[in-house]
């Protein structure tokens, strides 16, 4: 199965948007929007933060494996 490795990520607080190459291995619970500095965290129920504000989830969700 082929897993995409890039998200685009939108920034909730300012509206930024950058695509960002996510870990193939794990879950990346923090990135820091490089426009406002906001520190972005998982939204409840998801594992990490492309699940929760990326165009594409994380690999290990793309790949049906627990996450998080």
């Amino acid at each position: 199965m082929s897993v995409e490795t890039k998200s685009l990520i939108c920034c909730p607080n300012c509206g930024h948007e950058q695509v960002f190459e996510m870990p193939t291995d794990t879950c990346q619970f923090f990135l820091e929007c490089p426009s406002c500095e906001n520190l972005l965290k998982p939204l409840p129920g998801d594992c990490c933060v492309f699940c929760s504000y990326g165009t594409v989830p994380c690999p290990p969700v793309q790949l049906g494996e627990e996450c998080g």
